[in-house]
């Protein structure tokens, strides 16, 4: 059916997968079937993979997805000497924080259609290697405009796993076997911007914002350096284009069999269309991504937010604590994140236990057992973090509360992003690309009010506001739990997965 008329795209897979055939036999010979598949034992298929290479490129691939937060709370820590420096407000020093994450926003409706024609592993080399360039622009650069320019373009650049790493990760495991690495994919996703704000505080704390970013740049490039030594490709129809080019250029080969399906490219038109048009489709007419965009917006928000409400808490203003002081309090939520991929091993039985009571079936409301009681605990850790903030109270008991907060932040942002993969399936590329656009706004968003908000209500009732906020979303995880499988029923996307089996 034609764009825009309702009804859903036929049901091919949106970002690169190709099923495994059991029934085609391993490409050993130059002549090949009318459709180029992967065998069930094939070596070249990334699901067929040992489990250390598998492990070995999510391990490179993490520390390059935390340092992507890193990009936008590094520089929080030392926006008083920017300010220093070039005399502006701390609204407009704020700005360096908000358009990187604007970046960050608008970047995988690039990113992510490039990787169709050049493949992932190209994509986050290059990409990332971009983003080190404007890295070191922006610790040169000497005006205040140039400076907003780079850091718009460094979010650009830098957003490479945020439209690339949920997909890698789908590359190599089947779909019910992935909950342990999305776990470490969302843990680095989350905990980037506390630890980064913690880490690049022991810089400001004796330098000024430049050497916040030369330390960025050696940091970031280290790992980049690690990713290129170990990174292969995982796009599994980027390996079966190579192999077929192969067998193409083979002279034995008969050019009449050769898959051209397989080498045909979708267009940059069309993957651009479905790449800028379909995320908003998804959020104007979807209730489960509207209720996941809702809770990522909200909670992404409040992560960024607290780069400045932290300072104006623990710091001159408040507990009197110096820039590294107010950085060791973001451990408290690091903390608290950090523990989530544990519990998480929890809900991880749970799943896969009810997964073998139904042959495999999809069951994506079985993700969301342990969201219920996140979703109780974020207010609730909110309001204990609020009324605690007096100078009188000890400075650890609010980073404590903190600690809940970060647990919960993590647990409801892995628990809706997998009940959105689950699912929409195919089309969860789309619907998580429209949550990921709204929660990245907000978190550029967000930072620009939160001084005046704790200035102009308190501590206690700026905190409390945002604990109230958060008591109007308690209920989504309840209702997805309970009227979830009707919800995905009604949904023209969602319903062509209800059956879908435990293998992809």
């Amino acid at each position: 059916m034609p764009e825009g008329t309702g009804s859903p795209e036929p049901a091919v897979e949106e970002d690169g997968g190709v099923p495994t055939s059991s029934a085609t036999p391993l490409l050993a010979r130059p002549t090949v079937s009318t459709s180029i598949r992967f065998a069930a034992d094939d070596p070249e298929n990334p699901r067929n993979w040992p489990s250390w290479r598998k492990w070995i490129i999510v391990a490179a691939i993490t520390p390059i997805d935390l340092s992507v937060s890193w990009g936008a709370s590094g520089f929080s820590p030392a926006s008083s000497s920017f300010r220093h420096d070039f005399g502006v407000s701390e609204t407009v020093a704020t700005l360096g924080l908000s358009l990187y994450i604007l970046g960050l926003a608008l970047g995988p409706m690039s990113l992510a259609p490039l990787s169709e024609f050049f493949g992932r592993s190209v994509i986050y080399i290059y990409s990332y290697g971009v983003f080190l360039l404007f890295l070191a622009g922006t610790a040169l650069v000497n005006n205040v405009p140039g400076f907003m320019i780079l850091r718009f373009f460094s979010g650009l650049f830098a957003a490479v796993t945020i439209a690339n790493f949920g997909g890698s990760i789908a590359d190599m495991w089947p779909h019910h076997e992935t909950g342990l690495a999305m776990s470490i994919y969302l843990w680095a996703a989350t905990c980037g911007s506390p630890s980064g704000f913690f880490a690049m505080s022991i810089v400001a704390e004796y330098r000024g914002w430049r050497e916040v970013f030369w330390a960025l740049l050696g940091i970031c490039g280290g790992f980049w350096l690690l990713m290129v030594l170990v990174l292969k490709e995982t796009r599994h129809t980027t390996i079966l284009r190579k192999r077929a080019r192969a067998l193409i250029k083979d002279e034995s080969a008969d050019p009449g069999e050769t898959d051209q399906d397989l080498l045909h490219h979708r267009s940059a038109r069309e993957l651009f269309h479905v790449a800028l048009t379909r995320p908003f489709r998804f959020l104007f007419t979807e209730a489960i991504v509207i209720f996941a965009a809702l809770y990522n917006g909200y909670l992404y928000g409040l992560s960024f937010l607290f780069n400045g409400a932290f300072g104006m808490v623990f710091g001159s203003e408040g507990h009197g604590l110096g820039t590294l002081g107010v950085g060791c309090a973001f451990l408290g939520i690091a903390l608290g994140i950090s523990l989530g991929p544990f519990t998480n091993l929890w809900q991880e039985r749970h799943y896969q236990k009810c997964l073998l009571s139904v042959n495999q079936r999809t069951i994506p409301e079985e993700r969301l057992q342990l969201a219920t009681l996140a979703a109780i605990v974020f207010p609730l850790s909110m309001f204990w973090f609020a009324w605690t903030t007096y100078t009188s109270i000890p400075a650890i008991v609010p980073i404590i509360a903190s600690a809940f907060w970060g647990w919960s932040f993590y647990t409801l942002i892995l628990m809706t992003f997998q009940y959105t993969e689950d699912a929409y399936g195919v089309f969860s590329a789309s619907a998580l690309a429209g949550i990921g656009l709204v929660r990245n706004i907000f978190g550029a968003v967000f930072p620009l009010f939160g001084r005046q908000l704790f200035s102009n209500l308190g501590y206690q009732w700026g905190a409390s506001l945002l604990a109230f906020l958060g008591i109007v979303l308690v209920p989504i995880p309840f209702i997805l739990i309970r009227h979830g499988s009707a919800i995905r029923k009604k949904s023209p996307w969602a319903s062509q997965h209800m059956d879908d089996a435990g293998t992809d």
